[in-house]
């Protein structure tokens, strides 16, 4: 509104850096993305629709009511309740004029709040104090996107491979060992995740990122491993639980044989699968030092 953001500025790039009094000492990076912008758009759009659809009946209820039916709706302060709950169901009060009277309602989109917001679809700003000789301007978008690294993390930790259960401590000691196995089991995760790549959905080199803006590329056998369902090896592509899961059949028994001393006790391993194989070959775990 004060002018501190010019948009003329996303005609070219997706990405700039500006100050403003309103915020001393900190950098204030400008982001456009496209993507977002379209995706932003068409949720507005879905929006704005179901809340036309919801508000036609209550038109239609307002026009039995002025006729006297009995299922009619008649009463501008019944009339505006009952239109209050539609346009609030889905956030659209803004972008929606309503006109009520005790035997009538009409409405109609207010198409000026609709293209003003439409200006900021895509666009969001991140604030920091670090300073420039710290990170430059796209490393900060990156650090920013970081932090669904972090999201993911905890993910893992409750919900998908790890199934850390909830456990509660009091003891500051305890919750500090707690979280410290949590982030070496997510460790010995993240390992085998990037040595076991060529077997999963992910990719095996990840690409250069020259724009900090746009969604993270994904490489070409990354994305044919997701198109084909098959790694270049020819085994079926797995996620990491699935992969866990197709390892856990593999044991180590220790045998005694019948009648015989215990140091004449061996180990079998049970016979490996090609997949199973080529997945200890990753992890640099030779099936035979088993």
């Amino acid at each position: 509104e004060d002018g501190a953001i010019q948009m003329s500025l996303f005609d070219t790039q997706n990405l700039g850096e500006v100050t403003d009094p309103d915020f001393p000492g900190e950098r204030l990076i400008l982001c456009h993305n496209p993507l977002l912008g379209e995706k932003r758009a068409k949720q507005r759009e879905d929006m704005l629709q179901a809340t036309e659809k919801e508000l036609a009946r209550v038109a239609a209820m307002v026009a039995r009511g002025a006729a006297g039916g009995r299922a009619g709706l008649q009463g501008a302060a019944k009339i505006g309740e009952r239109v209050g709950r539609v346009v609030n169901k889905y956030g659209m009060a803004k972008h929606v004029v309503r006109t009520i009277t005790d035997t009538s309602f009409s409405y109609e989109r207010d198409e000026a709040s609709i293209a003003e917001e439409a200006k900021l679809d895509g666009l969001y700003v991140i604030r920091t104090n670090v300073a420039p000789r710290r990170l430059s301007t796209a490393e900060v978008v990156l650090a920013y996107k970081s932090l669904e690294e972090v999201e993911i993390a905890f993910r893992h930790f409750k919900l998908r491979e790890l199934e850390v259960r909830p456990v509660y401590h009091y003891l500051e000691d305890r919750v500090r060992a707690h979280v410290l196995l949590c982030m070496l089991a997510y460790s010995v995760q993240r390992t085998m995740e990037r040595a076991l790549a060529p077997l999963l959905f992910k990719d095996e080199a990840i690409p250069d990122r020259d724009d900090p803006v746009a969604s993270a590329p994904r490489s070409a056998e990354a994305r044919r491993k997701e198109q084909t369902k098959v790694t270049a090896d020819g085994f079926p592509v797995h996620s990491f639980r699935t992969l866990l899961a197709e390892l856990s059949t593999l044991v180590k028994n220790r045998v005694i044989p019948c009648g015989a001393d215990r140091q004449a006790a061996f180990d079998l391993t049970t016979q490996p699968s090609p997949l199973q194989t080529r997945a200890f070959d990753l992890l640099g775990l030779g099936l035979k030092a088993m």
